[in-house]
This record gives structure tokens, sequence and C-alpha cells, in this order.
């Protein structure tokens, strides 16, 4: 049976407002808590997932390694722990590393408006994958992907587009 997802609402500073169920934050584009998390391999691989293309949006497209909503009462840290366990049926130790707001319109009259804090882990095992939220997985080199992601854009969902630079400069000691 589906449960009804909620998302934290919060203000520009992440402060919470409230809640908002899910499809309708998203519908009117209301800024909302969420965590992206990225695992790399001892070969400073990113794992890369592959949506499930039956997930609600951006269904089969390319995506850092996890991401999601906090639920209410939870922290980022323990969203991005449990969300990494139920999608790639693992979890490691995670590090924030940055947090940052965007918005954008996805393909399907939806629109992201996230306060996302950003997590690094390491993991050197073999994912088991939920079928029912990741379609596959690889382990690919930042430079590799960043030159996929030049090449075909739309291979890849809006926010890891967005996301994936704050990173590249992240690990090279910058800040953006």
């Amino acid at each position: 049976m589906e449960h009804t997802e909620y998302v934290v609402l919060v203000d520009a500073k992440d402060r919470e407002l409230g809640l908002m169920e899910k499809m309708e934050a998203h519908r009117k584009g209301c800024l909302h808590r969420a965590f992206s998390v990225f695992v790399f391999n001892s070969k400073n691989e990113l794992l890369l997932q592959r949506r499930a293309f039956s997930k609600y949006h951006s269904g089969g497209l390319w995506t850092n390694t996890c991401c999601s909503h906090p639920r209410k009462g939870e922290s980022c840290t323990e969203g991005a722990h449990r969300r990494l366990q139920e999608e790639m049926g693992f979890t490691c130790a995670l590090k924030h590393a940055f947090s940052f707001t965007y918005r954008s319109a996805l393909n399907n009259g939806l629109i992201e408006h996230e306060f996302d804090h950003v997590f690094m882990g390491h993991f050197d095992g073999e994912p088991a994958i939920n079928k029912t939220e990741v379609e596959e997985w690889k382990p690919v080199a930042m430079e590799v992907v960043r030159k996929d992601m030049h090449q075909h854009p739309d291979h890849y969902t809006v926010w890891f587009r967005i996301v994936f630079d704050r990173m590249e400069a992240y690990i090279s000691g910058q800040t953006r």
C-alpha cells in the first residue's frame, strides 16, 4: 500500500516552515529540504545510478549515487543513510560536504526547488540495488562523467547537472 510522502518546507536559510505532500510541493515549486549523496570507490570513481524507468520523474536518467528528502524529525544525515540503504542496498560513512539551493523545471510540469545537503562517502563493495528505485549502476571517473554529461546532457538528471560542478570544485578544495 502506498503511503503519502511529505517534504519539509524550508526558507532560504533552511529553517523549517512546515510539511507539504511531496507531489504538491513539486507541482507548486515550494522550497523544501533534500539531500544528495556522492559515493566514491577507492579508484575515486563516482558510483552513478540510473533511476528506474518507473520513477515519477526523471526515470531512466543517470544521477549521483542517491538523493531524496528527509522525513519530518529526521536529520539529512539519517535520511541519506536510510535512502542509500533503500536504493543501493548498502550504507557507508557519510560526510556533509556542502549545501546549496536550486530551482529547476522538470520535463513533466514538476519543479524541483530544493535546499540540497550534499554528502560524500566511500564504498568498494557491490551494491544490491532496489529495482523499483534503481535501473542499474556503474562506477565512473569524474572526468568521464563530465565529458559525457556535456555531450549528452539529456541522459542526466537536472539536479545532477547542477550539483556536479559544485562537487568537482569541493573535491579540488575550491568553493562555489
